[in-house]
């Protein structure tokens, strides 16, 4: 029978024992602390066919206890509130919540859930076929008009609970601006819903034409005065003829805003000397309406020395 020698491998012994004593203390001052956090909500086994009505919630509140190293070392997603709503139905129904039901690292312990109940209402599924609402915004040039507004597709499908998707008339596009414009506008744009509740089937874009035509209605000016605009220093000059008629185009009540004074006629002399030239009329434009025309168009315009 070998005899035990007790200083066999005494170094590794005393090691052994400095670690055993160095764990000690580190689990000795690891102290048990409580901590109240903000954790997700995860609702688990949605039945098919159901729809929340609102919007349920994302986050609860849980207190947990445990060693103030492990509570400090958890992460977002480390806990996590469970929700098994396998059984639900149409209807509104409360749903309690424990802490067996919070999940968390096996060393952290859950003492409380608030809140300890959540109301959740359900309602049935619904799709069906809306039509698509270009949003227009903007007006065009004075003097023109939105015409047509044409839209593909003409209908999407959409979804949500069946109370959503009824009140629903139409989808919407995002704002196709004809501010200023002068001719048709084409653009593909975002189709959406306003109700936060209701979706689309399938997300997609619609391109939407807008046709922007001349105003349907004129209305004459008569006898407007034509104005030399940016004649030289000692120099003089003279059109003819003096006036000419303005013809407006727009809408009728475009029109009925313009007042005759407002319609300033001029022809543009700059840098042009003594001598007779052949110059087009210009007017300023209108905010309420568009020039169709100006007879006549062009005028004789005589330059002299202001010696002369």
């Amino acid at each position: 029978m070998s005899t035990v020698w007790p200083f066999r491998h005494f170094g590794l012994k005393m090691v052994s024992v400095g670690v055993a004593v160095l764990l000690w203390f580190v689990v000795a001052g690891d102290q048990t602390v409580e901590r109240g956090l903000r954790v997700p909500l995860e609702l688990q086994q949605f039945p098919a066919g159901l729809e929340f009505e609102g919007e349920p919630p994302s986050l609860v509140d849980v207190r947990v206890r445990g060693a103030s190293s492990a509570l400090s070392r958890i992460s977002a997603g480390d806990i996590v509130a469970v929700l098994d709503l396998r059984a639900a139905r149409p209807g509104r129904r409360l749903y309690q919540l424990t802490p067996e039901q919070v999940r968390t690292p096996f060393d952290v312990q859950v003492l409380q859930v608030t809140p300890a109940s959540i109301a959740l209402e359900f309602e049935r599924s619904l799709s069906r076929q809306v039509p698509v609402a270009p949003t227009i915004e903007g007006e065009p040039a004075p003097g023109y008009i939105v015409g047509q507004v044409t839209v593909d597709p003409q209908m999407v499908e959409i979804v949500g609970p069946e109370s959503a998707v009824e009140d629903t008339a139409d989808a919407i596009t995002e704002a196709i601006s004809v501010a200023g414009a002068r001719q048709a506008i084409t653009e593909d744009v975002t189709v959406g819903l306003l109700d936060p509740m209701v979706r689309l089937k399938t997300p997609r874009q619609a391109t939407v034409t807008v046709q922007v035509l001349p105003g349907p209605r004129e209305r004459l000016v008569r006898e407007r005065p034509v104005h030399l605009r940016a004649l030289s220093v000692h120099l003089t000059a003279q059109a003819v003829p003096a006036v000419v008629n303005v013809a407006l185009r727009g809408s009728a009540e475009g029109l009925g805003r313009v007042e005759s004074d407002a319609i300033n006629a001029f022809v543009d002399l700059t840098g042009l000397g003594a001598g007779q030239y052949t110059l087009t009329v210009h007017v300023d434009p209108s905010p309420d309406a568009g020039i169709a025309r100006v007879v006549p168009d062009t005028v004789q315009v005589r330059i002299a020395s202001a010696r002369n």
